[in-house]
Order: structure tokens, then C-alpha cells, then sequence
């Protein structure tokens, strides 16, 4: 389970919290413009936009878990087990692998607008990367500074949804989740007014009464909410410290904690690291299960030359 904010203050901020009961080594990882992608199905390009993000290294290639690209163009894959429904190859269509999905679309486009229209010809498919690295079900939140959309495989190809509240978690699928967050339009994060009982003195005992009814559990619908609440209510100061500290605020409402989802083997779901990115700049923060301090990778002009994968492993 994993949730993914897209944020506006004086600049743009994209990031997400993983959640998962294991790491993969995960690293910062930026791949240049002149690091060769090669696509299992789609040929080969050469020369590209540079991207910095999550990723896990395999074989000398990123498989991204989320990245930016120096367009300001960003993407992030999020679970959505028991819905995701990749398409069969196609021969009419660009058949892209799962895993290659988000290097693909953000190594060509400068915009959400522009990456719609690639992928109008592509066709995600379910093909592992490796025997060991099986094809995920997942969905996608697309964000630049000033759309966000969501991308969700289905047998009849890619849905596509706007997102004017720039927030993803998991299952159900998007629809669902716009559709239960109607339920919660009475929250605010002023005090409540009585409209119940006219006539009859109700005292408001407590702040933040208004938000009384948000969701507190950890599942997908209700970070959902809470992670919409907490954003669209958030107020930062429009520095570049200040936002980003609060962009990793928001994130900590909807963390996991060790110990309260407890999975198979008595293994358990934890926050693995939070991310945020100032998408215009290229500086990548993070922070990890276990160090809660804020690190940063920045994508530099030089780095962006280069012609090999540049990792950071993180920091402990």
C-alpha cells in the first residue's frame, strides 16, 4: 500500500510514501540524458530527457518505484492488486513492459498533455522483468505543475482520470475513491457550526471538531481521504524549507507504522521511505523507515550529461 500527493505552494512538489513489508536496496537514482533505455519491446533510445527518482537497480537498469524529469514532468507507480488488467500485445500499438513505464513516458514528454499523447499508441503489458521480478499490478498518478491525471490498466486499455485532488493511494480503482470522498465534504478544518439541532446549545468541547468523521485506519479509501484532507487544507509558508517539510508532514498522516498491518508470516507493512521533489529544480528528498532526517540528491546540469546510471543508496 502506498500513497502519492502532487503539491503547489510557491513551487511544484511531487513525492509518495512506499509502503511495503521489505526493501529491494532501493537507491536515489538519476539516469542521464545519454544513458541508453532500452525497452524490451519498444526499441532503444539513445538520447533523452534525465530523471531522477526511487529505484531499484537491476541488470544496470532503474526500475523506478517514482521519478521526475528535468521537464518537471512526474510519475509514480502505487499497488493495485486484484484490478490492474494488462493488455495483450498488440501489433498495432508501442507494446511497453510494466516495470519500463515510467522511463518511457518520462524520458519523451515535457507535460502531462504530451505524455497523454504517447500514450494514446502504447500498450502496457504484463511481462516480467525477470524470473525473479514478476510483472506488479499497478496504477499510475501523472503530475506536472499543473495537471495531474491518473492511469489505470484495464482490459480495454488505459483509464484515465483527472485528478484535481492530486492524491493516489490504492484499490479500489480512482473512480471509487472520487465517488467515497463525497461522503467526507462536510469536514473542515474550522469549527463545526450546529445545523443539527437549532434551538439547542451544543458546545464545541475541543479544537479541530470540525474534522470529527476523518478516517483514522490505514486502508486504502481512508488514506485517501485523509491524505486529501491534510493536503488541501495545508498551509506552508512558501519557503523552499517550509514546503518540503510540510510536504513530508502530509505524508506522515497517512505513514505505516511497524506492527499495525500485520501480513502473512507475521511479516508486517511498514512506510519504507517518503519522498518529495521539487520538480523544477530537481531536488530529490527523502526520508527512511529509521531515519527520519530529511536527505537530498540534486539533478545538476553535469550530472544530466552524464552517459551512466548515478545511485545514491540511502543514507541510514
Amino acid at each position: 500500500m502506498c500513497t502519492a500527493i502532487s503539491y503547489s505552494s510557491k513551487k511544484h512538489y511531487f513525492g509518495r510514501n512506499l509502503d511495503l513489508e521489505y526493501s529491494y536496496d532501493e537507491s536515489v537514482t538519476i539516469t542521464p540524458r545519454n544513458f541508453a533505455l532500452d525497452f524490451a519491446r519498444a526499441g532503444s533510445i539513445k538520447k533523452h530527457y534525465a530523471m531522477i527518482g526511487m529505484a531499484h537497480i537491476e541488470d544496470n537498469y532503474p526500475l523506478y518505484y517514482d521519478a521526475t524529469n528535468e521537464k518537471g514532468l512526474s510519475m509514480a507507480g502505487l499497488s493495485f492488486e486484484g484490478y490492474a488488467q494488462y493488455a495483450k500485445e498488440n501489433a498495432d500499438k508501442t507494446n511497453v513492459a510494466v516495470y519500463e513505464f515510467i522511463p518511457w513516458v518520462l524520458s519523451q514528454c515535457d507535460s502531462v498533455e504530451t505524455a497523454l499523447e504517447l500514450i494514446k499508441d502504447t500498450n502496457l503489458i504484463a511481462l516480467d522483468f525477470s524470473d525473479k521480478l514478476k510483472a506488479t499490478p499497478l496504477h499510475f498518478m501523472l503530475s506536472d505543475k499543473d495537471k495531474s491525471v491518473v492511469l489505470e490498466p484495464s482490459l480495454k486499455g488505459l483509464r484515465i482520470y483527472d485528478n484535481p485532488v492530486g492524491v493516489l493511494t490504492n484499490a479500489p480503482d480512482f473512480e471509487y475513491q472520487m465517488t467515497n470522498l463525497s461522503n467526507y465534504m462536510n469536514l473542515s478544518s474550522k469549527s463545526p457550526i450546529n445545523t443539527m439541532a437549532k434551538g439547542v446549545e451544543l458546545k464545541k468541547y475541543s479544537k479541530g471538531m470540525g474534522a470529527i468523521g476523518l478516517p483514522g485506519d490505514l486502508s486504502s479509501p481512508s488514506r485517501f481521504v485523509r491524505a486529501a484532507f491534510v493536503k488541501m487544507n495545508s498551509i506552508d509558508d512558501g519557503t523552499e524549507n517550509g514546503s518540503v517539510q510540510q510536504f513530508f508532514h502530509i505524508l506522515s498522516s497517512v505513514e505505516q507504522q511497524r506492527g499495525c498491518v500485520c501480513l502473512e508470516d507475521n511479516k508486517y507493512e511498514i512506510t519504507i521511505y517518503s519522498s518529495c521533489v521539487n520538480t523544477k529544480e530537481g531536488i530529490y528528498y527523502y526520508t527512511d523507515y529509521n531515519d527520519r532526517n530529511i536527505k537530498k540528491v540534486v539533478m545538476t546540469e553535469e550530472k544530466m550529461n552524464d552517459k551512466k546510471l548515478i545511485n545514491y543508496m540511502l543514507k541510514k
